[in-house]
């Protein structure tokens, strides 16, 4: 690999930051432009910056549609301040409506780092769920299961493995001949956790959400394009106007597309597919339909960009009426890596990197004390020429974590580069709003203990 090549690794510790390169190499969609109710700081900030499909989630919650939420958590070291900005987007996007369902990869953190699944129960109960409850999700709409004890994510994974292959593992992940066949496994259990939300037993279809950074990206685009192979239905827009559906025909829908053995077709059971395509549109309120089974397509003209999500439930509930597993591809947002303590990225394997939330309120100070500072080396050079909170630790932060108000942090951002605020101010302000956020957490902590059973699905109680 070449040394300017963008290094996107869902398990590495050095990660591409060059957050425009990635947008353009992995084909993400930029947040600008994205109209958010009631955003939050990490998107008023341009904090979560990227988006695959998020517009089908927004169309969901602006109808009063039903849409989930997934994410995940690895029960094998201590939760720090990285790990918050996930459950804050969570929590978030469950105000706006959604349920939320949070895997806990219990087999992969066996398979992976040797965590047995008694240990790996006690982490996410005492260390991750306890700070979920204090970070604001809500109990009655979040579920937490264990991979270990929903068979189903396992048997969905593999099924939809046989779409797949080690040369595609290998352009997602830069697999070879050494990879553990562990890391190889991982991947699929994901998928099958990402997706199986939307089966009837877990809440039934409906667009699902995962926020992540953006290293995970690779588990998204293995899984949106997995999901898209299962499709029935494909729905593109159309070279002239409009949208157009065609059928996708493979082995698991070939007799009830009418393609018979003998490699005739069934023109009978052609046109029934096609009448059912054309009911299913038409229930929308189209009336310009035109259905042309010879051609292999149906032609809506008067479809709009704003009609695809809805067009796209229809197919999908058609696809499962028929037999199908009508799985949506997931909508995922990206956000940019939290900085470390040392100015390099955060990591639970190195305590100096990172404040974690269990940390007593005098670790707290002394590690803020001792962060990279964007700060000149003498108070006269910093005067004079002005510091840098691109690149200073508090400063980050503050904004990341600890700042709710846009306008102050605008304030000390513009004085810190005139040089009127010190870079020790500026660690000073950074100590005061952590260690109130802290204490706030912990007495939460110590107050929604009670609350930790009352997150578990029924299957991981």
């Amino acid at each position: 690999m070449a040394q300017d090549d963008l290094v996107i690794d869902p398990w590495g510790s050095a990660q591409s930051t060059d957050y425009d390169r990635i947008i353009d190499r992995f084909g993400l969609t930029s947040m600008e432009g994205v109209q958010l109710d009631s955003p939050s700081k990490l998107h008023r900030r341009g904090i979560v910056f990227a988006h695959r499909d998020v517009d089908q989630i927004l169309e969901a919650q602006r109808t009063g549609a039903p849409f989930g939420v997934l994410t995940g958590l690895m029960p094998s070291g201590q939760m720090h301040l990285g790990h918050s900005m996930v459950v804050e987007q969570a929590r978030w996007f469950q105000e706006q409506g959604g349920d939320v369902t949070i895997a806990v990869a219990d087999l992969e953190s066996q398979a992976t780092r040797g965590v047995s699944l008694a240990k790996g129960r006690t982490v996410a109960l005492e260390e991750y769920i306890s700070h979920y409850a204090a970070l604001g999700l809500d109990p009655a709409k979040t579920n937490v299961y264990f991979q270990s004890t929903r068979p189903v994510v396992q048997r969905l994974g593999f099924q939809l493995g046989k779409r797949t292959n080690l040369s595609e593992f290998e352009a997602i992940y830069g697999f070879g001949g050494e990879t553990n066949l562990a890391h190889v496994q991982a991947p699929l259990v994901q998928v099958g956790d990402i997706l199986h939300p939307q089966i009837d037993e877990y809440g039934g279809l409906r667009p699902i959400v995962v926020p992540v950074g953006v290293d995970q990206d690779p588990h998204l685009r293995l899984t949106r394009g997995l999901a898209s192979k299962t499709n029935w239905f494909n729905l593109r827009e159309s070279s002239s106007r409009g949208w157009l559906v065609s059928l996708s025909v493979h082995d698991e829908n070939a007799e009830v597309f009418g393609q018979l053995p003998n490699g005739r077709v069934d023109k009978a059971k052609v046109a029934a597919v096609f009448d059912r395509v054309v009911e299913a549109v038409a229930a929308l309120g189209f009336s310009d339909i035109m259905s042309s089974p010879k051609q292999g397509t149906v032609h809506i003209p008067s479809a709009t960009s704003r009609d695809k999500h809805a067009l796209r439930m229809a197919l999908l509930r058609l696809e499962r009426s028929l037999g199908g597993p009508g799985l949506m591809a997931p909508s995922s947002t990206y956000h940019h890596f939290a900085v470390g303590m040392t100015g390099d990225k955060m990591s639970s394997s190195q305590p100096k990197t990172t404040l974690f939330l269990r940390d007593d309120i005098a670790t707290v100070e002394k590690k803020i004390k001792r962060a990279f500072s964007g700060g000149q080396p003498t108070v006269e050079e910093h005067r004079r020429l002005g510091g840098n909170p691109d690149i200073d630790v508090a400063y980050q932060y503050m904004m990341y974590f600890f700042e709710e108000d846009d306008a102050y942090l605008g304030e000390i951002n513009a004085a810190f580069r005139a040089g009127t605020l010190l870079a020790g101010e500026m660690k000073q302000l950074c100590i005061e709003r952590a260690t109130a956020w802290m204490a706030n957490l912990h007495e939460m902590r110590d107050q929604t203990a009670h609350q930790v059973s009352a997150f578990l699905a029924e299957d991981s109680r």
